[in-house]
């Protein structure tokens, strides 16, 4: 039975979360972000390779332009498939897309992109990297007193159980990106993706879960399905609710993140049971890992071939 909003109220489920307590600390998640257990895990194969021809990528600093979110600012990146072609493209969304860009990161992402499509094994795709929000007004620090305001910024987008973040990209991002770039994407929802790592790995989760008919095809790396701002209760609204047409790709580690919010390699193991429990297609990889991305760098080839093998 739900808790009614009194007891929600009385119990002071609707506070910040108190930092520290018991000793411990949101801040605990910094022993989770390179631990010795992360050391084997080196970028696909296929991010190493440099083909004859590569794709576009363009970066726009200070986008400002959202509805959704105002007063903000961001810096957002467009990916453009080496072939070319405009129109009716394959879609891939990056939360905290710099991380996920960078050519000497863990995943490069544009490199595997590449040497997926020279293979043949993807169609026409572009990519869109964008980071969360910088506020330009002063809003309150939530839902950690450690947070500052940038961090906050990123959690009201990320962390959010709301149709929000999805009406940012389906209402701002891409008409702005088809309209720059003279675009178009499909409407198949199986060929528009989400990916994302904690609480943008969440948040990848939210965009499939509300908009299911825009987007359906998620990738998690960590995802934040703690007590950030009511994550947790994802793997209960999985199994209570009608199966909807998505398909997830889950990845978390025994060394993943622990704090005040909650345990993510347990908050992951929990949400993949609970994909299972409803009939959902998944496919949730655990490794030794911590809270990076690192082993989901590792995977990232293997994830689109999986994720997109009949797209």
């Amino acid at each position: 039975m739900p808790m009614d909003v009194d007891t929600h109220v009385a119990l002071g489920l609707d506070q910040p979360t108190p930092d520290p307590m018991n000793g411990r600390s949101n801040n605990d998640i910094v022993t989770a972000l390179n631990p010795p257990e992360d050391a084997h895990y080196e970028p696909c194969s296929e991010a190493m390779e440099e083909t004859d021809s590569a794709g576009d990528f363009v970066r726009t600093k200070g986008w400002n332009a959202s509805s959704i979110y105002p007063d903000t600012e961001r810096d957002v990146s467009v990916y453009l498939p080496p072939s070319g072609e405009r129109r009716n493209l394959n879609l891939i969304i990056f939360n905290d897309g710099a991380g996920y860009s960078a050519l000497n990161g863990p995943v490069r992402a544009t490199r595997v992109l590449d040497t997926l499509y020279a293979r043949g094994e993807i169609r026409d795709t572009a990519a869109i990297f964008i980071n969360p929000g910088n506020p330009t007004k002063e809003i309150p620090i939530s839902p950690s007193p450690i947070y500052n305001q940038q961090s906050t910024q990123r959690s009201i987008e990320y962390d959010t159980l709301s149709p929000a973040y999805g009406e940012f990209l389906l209402r701002d991002v891409l008409p702005w990106a088809a309209a720059t770039y003279d675009l178009s994407f499909s409407n198949d929802p199986s060929r528009r993706t989400v990916c994302g790592i904690s609480s943008g790995g969440i948040c990848a989760f939210s965009v499939a879960w509300f908009h299911p008919n825009e987007f359906s095809r998620v990738i998690s790396h960590c995802g934040s399905f703690t007590n950030i701002r009511g994550g947790h209760n994802y793997p209960y609204l999985v199994r209570a609710t009608e199966r909807k047409n998505i398909r997830v790709f889950l990845q978390s580690g025994e060394n993943d993140g622990a704090t005040i919010f909650g345990d993510w390699p347990t908050a992951n193991l929990t949400m993949a049971k609970a994909l299972e429990y409803a009939g959902y297609d998944y496919r949730f990889e655990y490794g030794q890992g911590g809270h990076s991305l690192r082993h989901g760098g590792a995977l990232f080839a293997d994830t689109l071939r999986w994720l997109w093998r009949d797209a």
